[in-house]
């Protein structure tokens, strides 16, 4: 795989005792290794196989999270009771309503 933009992580896994490397475009796939190295090479490797098969089958690969457009943009729903807590926050702290969510988001 040429380009490898996927997103990867490697944590530690108590239950294994081991490291286990994770793909986020690929929820379902982990591999397991004694070394943080280790569990990040096996999972590339994995996800390169899996993309392989998947592109041979004519299957559609997730597009890497690095590669995607962000707006900067989204909507959230919340209860009323909320959204006006949140109103009376931003007004008393001299801010917008959306400047106030986002910096509550960042934190």
């Amino acid at each position: 795989m040429t380009d490898d933009h996927f997103t990867y992580r490697v944590t530690w896994s108590p239950e294994d005792g081991e490291h286990v490397g994770l793909c986020a475009e690929f929820p379902s796939l982990s591999w397991l290794d004694p070394t943080l190295e280790g569990a990040l090479a096996g999972i590339r490797r994995l996800v390169a196989d899996v993309v392989r098969d998947m592109a041979a089958n004519g299957e559609a690969v997730p597009e890497p999270i690095a590669d995607r457009r962000y707006s900067g943009e989204f909507k959230v729903r919340i209860p009323p009771q909320a959204h006006r807590a949140l109103v009376i926050q931003a007004v008393e702290q001299g801010v917008s309503l959306n400047r106030l969510a986002s910096a509550k988001l960042c934190a």
